[in-house]
């Protein structure tokens, strides 16, 4: 790009750099530093450490994003930038759909706008495959318009790479698969199943995803297994009616939203795109019949705030400037107005103050459908360090000859996590019968001491050992792990190591790992 493109780039797309700009911005400094990773950041940056085709919890490319993580450092600031990243590129391409729709400027900024200061930023805050489920949605949209308009075949097996990259990262993205052709199947796009194309099409997406298809056939269907473990616990309280008043209470159904299905249905340039409704209408059925968590719908929004931007734009023409700048300002005054409770911005102290304005908005409410005194995600992201610093001191305390043929077990796959996170280098790793770890385990191990991180085990564990001491626990008074007790259990039985993998691998074969 010689400076003379440069500058027309600039020209063009000066206002879309900056609130890119803002959005980034706004990652970081609505985050309070109080707060450290998410119990599942930890499991998907250890996932890096154990490349494969496929994990337990989800597909690999969230392992390939931590991969890349740590060669930059592994430091916070690297964890916080990739979904903050696929945060802005998700806004990057409601601007290039407007763009394709027609639509001008205001059209482009009050679909930034709707993605930047919204429940999008609350999304992108964590290092999950929530950000990048979003972006792929968006993205099979745009490509999918893009090929309606000129029936160039490129733009087809664009879509197909990106459906290919979406199952990699998680498998919802089946759901918009599914409601997409439905969609065609109930529109004159029909026409497209004819055109061979696109089975070329889906040929290559599945040639792609193949390695996963045969990970999950090699390893008895995990996510059979997961899917019903989830469904079993953070899926059992989630009611179908809060699902779908979820939809309003996260600000994505407004005036863009409730315009794009008016514009969808009745203007007629917009004739062609009337497959999105239905898309839209399958994959809300298919979630709300499935349980699904609220937020996973929010991959169909993108491309409708686009449509309703534009169809504003038109119908108000000479009054659009006005309309659509009342549109971003009152979306940006509401954004921080309620910011605080979107956020983890406010302190532990300050949420509990303003207990009962959490509560009302159901914010308190966990997957366990019990009030507790901070929101769970938030819960979930203190006193890791404090227990990764206890974990060191209780493994300092073993004999330097005896280090080697000391084994670091946790109960859950946040704690292992933690220990891994800031205890690398510093501590052999940390594993779990819980999830992934549980496949991580060593193959073979002399044991003679285990660091213990959890609740006290079954007496079959503690009469594997000569001795055992509880050396710390975690006292943040906030923290979903407060009462997490350290113990040292030194003086291995012969038949400890035996009687360990033996536990493991009922686990295994009972898919007990949940």
């Amino acid at each position: 790009m010689n400076s003379q493109q440069l500058k027309l780039f600039l020209n063009r797309y000066w206002i879309l750099l900056v609130l890119i700009a803002i959005k980034l911005i706004l990652q970081f400094v609505l985050v309070n530093p109080i707060y450290e990773l998410h119990r599942d950041e930890f499991l998907h940056l250890d996932q890096a450490f154990h490349p494969a085709a496929g994990y337990i919890s989800v597909p690999p490319f969230t392992s390939w994003m931590a991969s890349l993580i740590y060669l930059f450092g592994g430091g916070l600031f690297w964890v916080r930038l990739i979904p903050a990243l696929f945060g802005a590129a998700t806004v990057v391409f409601g601007w290039l759909i407007v763009e394709e729709l027609g639509g001008k400027l205001p059209a482009k900024i009050l679909t930034s706008i709707l993605l930047v200061f919204s429940v999008y930023t609350r999304l992108n805050v964590l290092f999950q495959p929530n950000s990048f489920d979003i972006l792929a949605w968006t993205i099979i949209f745009y490509f999918f318009i893009k090929y309606l308009r000129n029936h160039q075949v490129k733009w087809l097996f664009l879509l197909a790479v990106i459906t290919a990259l979406g199952l990699f990262n998680k498998y919802t993205i089946v759901f918009v698969i599914i409601g997409l052709a439905f969609g065609l199947l109930l529109t004159k796009q029909r026409s497209v199943f004819s055109e061979k194309s696109l089975y070329y099409a889906i040929g290559l997406s599945l040639l792609l995803f193949l390695p996963n298809i045969i990970w999950q056939i090699t390893n008895h269907f995990p996510v059979i297994h997961h899917m019903r473990a989830l469904k079993e616990s953070q899926l059992i309280n989630v009611n179908r009616i809060d699902f779908l008043f979820d939809q309003v209470k996260f600000g994505v159904i407004g005036i863009p939203t409730v315009a794009a299905f008016w514009a969808l249905i009745f203007y007629k340039p917009f004739k062609p795109y009337r497959f999105i409704i239905w898309t839209f209408i399958i994959v809300m059925i298919l979630f709300t019949i499935s349980r699904a968590k609220s937020y996973y719908t929010l991959g169909l929004y993108p491309v409708l705030f686009a449509f309703g931007s534009v169809y504003l734009e038109v119908i108000f023409k000479k009054w659009r400037t006005i309309l659509i700048s009342f549109l971003v300002f009152t979306n940006i005054i509401a954004f921080f107005l309620i910011v605080k409770y979107l956020m983890p911005f406010q302190n532990p102290s300050e949420i509990i103050a303003d207990k009962e304005a959490y509560e009302r908005i159901g914010l308190l409410r966990w997957e366990d459908g019990i009030n507790h005194p901070l929101p769970q995600d938030f819960a979930d992201m203190l006193g890791w360090k404090e227990m990764a610093e206890k974990a060191l001191v209780a493994y300092k305390m073993i004999p330097a000859d005896e280090l080697q043929n000391t084994l670091i077990y946790c109960d859950n796959y946040g704690q292992a996590g933690a220990l891994n996170y800031y205890n690398r280098n510093k501590t052999p790793e940390a594993y779990s019968f819980n999830t992934d770890y549980i496949y991580w385990l060593p193959k073979k191990i002399k044991l003679q001491n285990m660091l213990f991180v959890g609740e006290l085990p079954k007496k079959e564990v503690i009469n594997m050992f000569e001795d055992y001491k509880l050396v710390g626990v975690v006292e943040n008074e906030f923290s979903r792990e407060k009462g997490t007790e350290i113990f040292l259990f030194l003086g291995a039985k012969n038949s400890a190591a035996e009687m360990f993998y033996k536990i493991a691998e009922e686990r295994k074969k009972n898919f007990e790992i949940f």
